[in-house]
C-alpha cells in the first residue's frame, strides 16, 4: 500500500492528505436540517449529516488528492450510529481509490494490540469465514508500550501490504512534557524515530517502509533531524495550517526525491468555506470551497519544495 500512496502522490503532484475529521459545528445548516428532519436530533441523524458532509468533499476532491485521514474519535462521540458513518466513510473513499489513512492512535499490549489491528487493517475469523472490519490502508498507532504494542500491528500489516504511521514527535502544544524529555542526553522522540525506523525494516516497500512515522509541522528543526535518522520512512505531517505551520516549514520533512512526506490539513480544508479566503463559496458550495483549499495547499507546498 506504501507503493500506491506514493504512486498517487507523484500522479497528483499533491503530498497531501485531507483529515475528514466533522465537527457539527462545520456542517451547513441545509445539511443538518435535512438529517434531522430524516432521523431527527438524534445520534442518527447526526451521523447522517456528517456522512453527507464527507460524501460532498470527497466527491469534490478525490481526483486532486491522494489520501484521506478520518480521525475516528469525531465519529466515536456519536457512537455505535457514528462508528456506522466511519465505515461508510471508509468505504466509499476505496471506491474513489483513496488511500485511507484510519487516525486511531491504538496502542496496547499483546492480544489486545492484534485485536485493534485485526478490527482496522485486517480480517477476523466467523466460524469458516473471515471477514474485514473497518478496513482502513493505514492506521496510526501510539508506540509507548514498546515493541509489544507494536509488533502485532506489524504482523498483520505484512500479511494485508498494509502500513501503520507511528507517533514520534506530535504537533500539540504540550508534546514537549515526556517527547522532549533527554534519556542518556537524548531526546525521547529522537529513541523512538530510530526505533520506527528499525521496525520499518521488518516491512519495506519499493522505496519506502509501510512502517511510517507521525512528525508535526510545528517542529521544523526536530522534523530536520528526524528526517535524517528515518531515510525510508514515510513522514504523516500534521498541523499545516489551522495549528500554525507552514509550507516553508516543511521542506526538511521531504527527502530530495520530493518524496518521503505527506501533509495533512483537517479543518482547513473541510471547513473551508467558512474561512474570509472562501466565503464567497457560502455554505451551499462547501465542498467547491474545499477543493480550491486543496488546490492552494498544493501550490503552497511544491512552491515551497521548488525554491
Amino acid at each position: 500500500m506504501i507503493n500506491k500512496l506514493v504512486k498517487k502522490i507523484e500522479e497528483n503532484k499533491a503530498p497531501i492528505v485531507v483529515g475528514l475529521d466533522p465537527m457539527l459545528s462545520y456542517i451547513p445548516e441545509h445539511i443538518k436540517d435535512a438529517a434531522y428532519k430524516e432521523y431527527g436530533e438524534t445520534l442518527a441523524g447526526a451521523a447522517e449529516a456528517i456522512w453527507q458532509f464527507n460524501k460532498g468533499i470527497i466527491d469534490a476532491t478525490y481526483d486532486i488528492i491522494p489520501a484521506v485521514k478520518p480521525q475516528i474519535a469525531m465519529y466515536e462521540q456519536f457512537g455505535i450510529e457514528g462508528l456506522i458513518a466511519f465505515k461508510k466513510t471508509v468505504d466509499y473513499c476505496k471506491e474513489k481509490d483513496l488511500v485511507v489513512i484510519g487516525d486511531i492512535k491504538r496502542g496496547d499490549i499483546g492480544s489486545t494490540s492484534a485485536a485493534y489491528a485485526t478490527g482496522h487493517l485486517g480480517k477476523v475469523q466467523v466460524g469458516s469465514k473471515s471477514h474485514y472490519g473497518f478496513d482502513e490502508d493505514f492506521i496510526t498507532v501510539n508506540p509507548y508500550l514498546g515493541s509489544d504494542g507494536v509488533l502485532p500491528f506489524i504482523d498483520v500489516c505484512k500479511e494485508e501490504n498494509k502500513g501503520l504511521f507511528i507517533l514520534v514527535k506530535t504537533s500539540n502544544p504540550s508534546s514537549g512534557e515526556f517527547q522532549d524529555k533527554l534519556v542518556d542526553g537524548r531526546p525521547l522522540y529522537e529513541l523512538v524515530g530510530e526505533k520506527v525506523a528499525e521496525w520499518g525494516e521488518l516491512h519495506m516497500g519499493e522505496s519506502y517502509s509501510y512502517i511510517g512515522a507521525v512528525v508535526g509541522a510545528t517542529y521544523p528543526e526536530m522534523g530536520k533531524i528526524l528526517r535524517k535518522l528515518m531515510p525510508k520512512t514515510y513522514i504523516l505531517v500534521p498541523g499545516y495550517g489551522a495549528q500554525g505551520g507552514k509550507a516553508e516549514d516543511l521542506v526538511h520533512y521531504f527527502n530530495k526525491d520530493g518524496l518521503g512526506a505527506i501533509v495533512n490539513s483537517s479543518r482547513g480544508i473541510i471547513a473551508a468555506y467558512t474561512q474570509d479566503a472562501y466565503k464567497n463559496y457560502g455554505p451551499t458550495a462547501f465542498a467547491d470551497a474545499s477543493r480550491q483549499a486543496v488546490i492552494d495547499m498544493r501550490e503552497d507546498i511544491m512552491g515551497a519544495l521548488s525554491k
